[in-house]
């Protein structure tokens, strides 16, 4: 009975894929109108812009659209008991949260300051507590508490760190939300399965946009952090450690080139005696395409490599403890001296 159910819920998989991008691939021209319309866009005024036209965003508010509307279908057409589903209403209320924060950063002149997004940030990663969405291999229960707000906010900052680039920040969130799916399968957690390949799809219906030459839009911050609020809450959903402990430091390894960027940007700002909360062109990024890269190019770079990242977490959580750990630190080698060889790089030429 259970096999069978399974199966026949399965269905919903691609269904739930299909209806998300046709939606967003539908919402974007739409949302890209209000934006021209409204004049919601995005000119290239500072030195830390990456673009040269003046570009209309809002594309995040067509991805949130269209996936919140696919889970309330999914939810109205599903047989899964409300109980399984209960999780989704934490990432209801908290992406709604963070969507507003995004639409108010993008649309209001100036944008937020940094404690204003911050406190907001917070406010939308402890919704998810309520709903038993958290770290649950760390005690006591305070600092578990405390490390899924960090994790949370941290990662909806490095999905909004890495938008710099068309076709990055998408290209590797439906990477990475299918690896969540992938190492989450075959289990029957609806949480995290549909939540998965819902947001792949709106990803994805959004990307020919950002991609297009003549109807190019952005995501903005509304995409970005709200990408990076549903990336984490899936996160947190998914067991990693079936074979041993070290499977709980998967995620990072899925969204490690965010994170990494993240890290990288911070700490050459640092050196640089700048706050990391300043913007600046010290993405590795921006230092590949000094070096000679293409866009395209760095954006397949960057993609592959998540590829790899996500294959190598699924490993992380079917392999032997003592094949793991070597695993992580065969990556952390490769990510310093990369980052060596990045750092190198003269941006400011």
């Amino acid at each position: 009975m259970k096999s069978f159910f399974f199966t026949h819920q399965s269905l919903l998989y691609p269904a739930g894929f299909l209806t998300a991008f046709l939606g967003s691939l539908a919402l974007s021209p739409v949302f890209r109108w209000v934006a021209l319309r409204f004049g919601v866009i995005d000119h290239p005024t500072t030195a830390v812009k990456t673009h040269r036209e003046p570009t209309p965003y809002l594309g995040g508010a067509a991805i949130a659209v269209s996936f919140i509307a696919t889970l309330v279908l999914v939810r109205v057409f599903s047989t899964y008991p409300s109980g399984t589903l209960r999780s989704l209403w934490g990432i209801f209320y908290g992406g709604a949260l963070v969507l507003l924060l995004g639409l108010v950063d993008d649309t209001v002149a100036g944008g937020l300051s940094f404690k204003e997004k911050f406190a907001v940030q917070f406010a939308a990663a402890s919704i998810l507590l309520f709903f038993d969405i958290q770290l649950n291999f760390i005690q006591p229960r305070w600092l578990a508490f405390l490390l899924t707000t960090i994790w949370v906010t941290g990662v909806m900052n490095a999905m909004n760190i890495i938008d710099i680039m068309d076709g990055l920040a998408g290209g590797i969130a439906v990477v990475a939300a299918l690896a969540f799916l992938f190492i989450s399968l075959p289990t029957e957690q609806i949480y995290v399965n549909m939540t998965a390949v819902v947001l792949a799809g709106a990803v994805l219906g959004f990307l020919p946009f950002n991609l297009s030459k003549k109807r190019k839009m952005f995501m903005g911050d509304t995409g970005s952090l709200f990408i990076g609020y549903v990336l984490a809450s899936l996160s947190l959903g998914t067991e990693y450690s079936t074979e041993h402990n070290a499977g709980v430091l998967a995620p990072i390894l899925i969204l490690g080139v965010p994170i990494y960027d993240t890290f990288f940007v911070a700490l050459l700002r640092y050196r640089k005696g700048l706050s990391p909360f300043m913007g600046s062109k010290d993405h590795f990024a921006l230092r590949l395409e000094k070096m000679g890269f293409t866009r395209p190019q760095i954006v397949t770079i960057a993609v592959t490599v998540t590829v790899v990242l996500s294959f190598a977490a699924w490993l992380t959580t079917r392999i032997w403890f003592w094949y793991a750990v070597p695993l992580y630190i065969l990556v952390f080698i490769i990510c310093y001296f990369v980052g060596v060889w990045l750092a190198k790089v003269d941006i400011e030429k």
